[in-house]
């Protein structure tokens, strides 16, 4: 890969941009079937990982806890999501789909499908992998990064505490 500022800079550009345009048309075209980006996310990752506490989820989701509060209100009114005691700790819940949450993330399914299908209409299924991995090597490298920059600070913090 090339090292040259300008074109890393513009990859960097490019990728927060796609990646923003793809959330609104996610939120575009959930939208018209009743349901929101963030609901049919937390719907999703319950359907991978049931009994999820709410702390969690909210990690997953990287938003605040208290955002996700009013986010499963409003599934668990629509009941679409039911809350249930956490065994070991009274202050937390475990998430859990309902039926018609269920049926709810069935009826999404093509819908999905269609998403993904218009998103990457132009690439080969040859040209789809070569992405994924290099969207997984880039997830890494940001990963590692942020690990490293982590420990750099708490290195700096106890040097300049002691």
């Amino acid at each position: 890969m090339s090292r040259n500022p300008a074109i890393r800079r513009e990859i960097l550009f490019q990728l927060t941009d796609v990646a923003r345009a793809l959330r609104t048309c996610i939120d575009q075209r959930a939208r018209q079937h009743g349901m929101t980006r963030a609901q049919w996310a937390v719907l999703i990752r319950l359907e991978r990982q049931e009994g999820m506490t709410q702390a969690e989820m909210a990690e997953s989701l990287e938003i605040q806890p208290i955002s996700l509060v009013r986010l499963v209100d409003r599934l668990c009114d629509q009941k679409l999501v039911e809350r249930r005691p956490h065994p070991s700790d009274r202050r937390a819940n475990r998430l859990y789909l309902t039926a018609k949450g269920r049926s709810t993330l069935e009826r999404l399914v093509p819908l999905g499908r269609e998403i993904s299908a218009d998103v990457l209409a132009s690439f080969s299924e040859a040209e789809a992998r070569q992405l994924l991995q290099q969207l997984l090597r880039i997830k890494g490298n940001i990963r590692r990064s942020s690990a490293a920059n982590g420990a750099r600070r708490a290195a700096n913090g106890a040097r300049h505490a002691g």
